[in-house]
This record gives C-alpha cells, structure tokens and sequence, in this order.
C-alpha cells in the first residue's frame, strides 16, 4: 500500500461503523425474541440466531452480516479508490468483532469477511465457501470449516495474483484465528459441537461451541 493518507482514515471509520452495527441482534428484537446475547453462547451471528428456532431470521442475518462487509468494501471503493475498498472491508470485519455500540463484544466475523470477498475478489469468495463446504461436510465441525476456509483464502488470492486482497484476506485469518481461540481449545480437547449436534444450553459465559457467524 501507499503512504498513508487521509482517505484511508475515512474508509477505516465507514467500514466499522457499518460492520459494527449487530444485525443479529436488532432482527431479533424486532422479531419479539429478546436478547440474543442472552441464549446459546451469546454471540450476535447467524448460528446463535438459529437456536431462537427462526431459520428465516438466521438467513436474513446471514445475508445482514455478510452484506454490510460487501456495501462497506464498495462504498469505499467507489468513493475513493479499490484500496480504500480493502480497508473498509476490513474494519468492517474488525467492526463486526468488536461493535462499539456492544461494549466491543460481537461476533466471529466469518459471514462478514465473505461478503468482504465477495466484492474485492469473488473467486476468492467462491472457493473459501467451497472449501467451508468440504471441510464441514467431512468433519462436521463448523468451526473448524471456517477456520479452514479462513486460512485458504489469502492462499487463493496469492495463488490468483491478487495480493493486495492476499493481504487484506490474510489479516482477516489471523482475527478470525483470534476470535476463534475457544473453538481452537475444544477442537484440540475433542468437546467442540458437531453440525447437527445437541444444541447448547442457554447463555454460558464463554462462547459457543460451533459457533461460526
């Protein structure tokens, strides 16, 4: 990237404010279904929508999440330029993960960095989600998948020549891995939840097991 320069601060704050707004838990409030915070782990994604037994406001929240990374990568792109794009991207991601409006306590930011992908490179998008699919439908761990995926795309996009994206996709593995430290516990310990496993008992202190969004 270049010099710093002021535009990149304004795309930085663009894209927090949008990825930080919780959409998760906005739809469920709207929908009369209280707290979200309050049930399963906690957290404000589109899997813990999903305990509420709603699976229509579990996919309006998956296409919130990831469409609020998408609309900050191009809104920056088209007010500024393609890296502003990147930037904005990102700290929607960031935004998601740590929501100032929640005391900076979100979610995992895996649905987000996809509609990140999605818009700065979509073949990159394409086969993070292929590689999700794989690694899910093998192990049946749902955080495992996204850990996986998260770590093949900065591959993809280096491997396409796109590194500029490479870098951005591979500062998002590394927050992914962070925002994922619990999961990485349990997988090691074998107590992570399996895809279609038993769900979790509501709202313990830490977070939730197979949790992804």
């Amino acid at each position: 990237m270049n010099a710093f320069e002021p535009y990149q601060a304004f795309a930085a704050a663009l894209g927090y404010l949008l990825g930080s707004v919780p959409f998760g838990l906005v739809l469920t409030r709207l929908a009369g279904l209280g707290d979200i915070r309050e049930i399963g782990s906690g957290n404000i994604g589109a899997t813990n929508v999903l305990r509420t037994g709603n699976k229509f406001l579990a996919f309006l929240t998956l296409l919130c999440d990831s469409g609020k990374g998408a609309a900050a990568a191009v809104l920056a792109a088209y007010i500024w330029n393609p890296e502003a794009g990147l930037i904005a991207g990102f700290m929607a991601v960031f935004g998601h993960n740590f929501p100032v409006w929640l005391k900076f306590k979100g979610g995992k930011g895996f649905a987000t960095t996809l509609g990140v992908l999605l818009f700065t490179a979509w073949p990159v998008c394409i086969g993070a989600c292929a590689t999700w699919l794989l690694t899910a439908g093998v192990f049946r761990y749902s955080s495992l998948a996204a850990l996986v995926a998260l770590a093949a795309a900065p591959a993809y996009a280096y491997w396409m020549d796109l590194q500029a994206v490479a870098l951005m996709a591979g500062g998002l593995a590394m927050l992914g891995f962070f925002r994922h430290h619990e999961n990485i516990a349990r997988l090691i310990k074998g107590e992570e939840s399996k895809i279609g496993g038993k769900k979790s008992e509501p709202a313990e202190t830490d977070q939730n097991s197979g949790e992804t969004p």
